[in-house]
């Protein structure tokens, strides 16, 4: 199943990223379930961090793209959940790594739900985009994605980035371990141990 291909392909078209040596952490396969670990980089990111994890029924994408530091720029987070073909979950947004941030973008919608695992104005923008919808809706949300992504490298384009201090993403990765539901998931995919490792080591490494 490659449900995420059309936005992915987005993601690298607009960013140029490319993968570093060494750039796979995981390739796990369980009874039912794959799941592939990667990283990227590119002149203004210290890193885009992707997960893909997928099985007959399911078809998860998630991302973080942590930019280069000192110029007080958001990371843009995806996560992309497809858990059966009448349940999918879309989810995109300029994630500030300081903590109770006001961060929003002219022209783009401003979100008005209340939501589970996304706090706006807490790390999440006030334009975080969270739709839900069938499988075969998917790409209906694409553009959307496109404009938010536009958006981003305008911003990354204006700012340039330089700074490698991580330290800035450290409150960003400390939040998201806690709020981030995918290590019970996974447990019972792969295991307590991977599953622990996968979020410390690899998803939020700055906490």
């Amino acid at each position: 199943m490659n449900l995420w291909k059309n936005y992915k392909d987005v993601l690298h078209q607009t960013f140029p990223l490319h993968n570093p040596v060494g750039s796979v952490w995981a390739n796990w396969e369980s009874k039912d379930t794959n799941l592939l670990a990667k990283t990227y980089t590119t002149e203004y990111f210290i890193k885009a961090r992707e997960v893909e994890i997928w099985s007959d029924k399911t078809c998860i994408y998630n991302n973080i793209i942590y930019p280069k530091t000192g110029s007080n720029l958001p990371c843009f987070g995806m996560d992309l959940m497809g858990f059966n073909e009448k349940r999918v979950i879309i989810v995109f947004d300029f994630q500030h790594p300081k903590e109770k941030y006001p961060f929003s973008v002219e022209g783009l919608p401003i979100s008005d739900g209340d939501y589970r695992f996304f706090e706006p104005g807490n790390h999440f923008s006030d334009n975080i985009y969270i739709a839900k919808c069938t499988m075969s809706e998917v790409n209906e949300h694409l553009e959307m994605f496109k404009t938010y992504l536009t958006k981003y490298k305008e911003m990354v384009e204006l700012k340039k980035p330089t700074g490698k201090d991580t330290s800035e993403y450290k409150d960003f990765d400390a939040y998201m371990t806690k709020l981030d539901p995918v290590a019970g998931y996974l447990a019972g995919k792969f295991g307590k141990e991977k599953a622990e490792s996968l979020v410390n080591d690899f998803l939020f490494t700055y906490g």
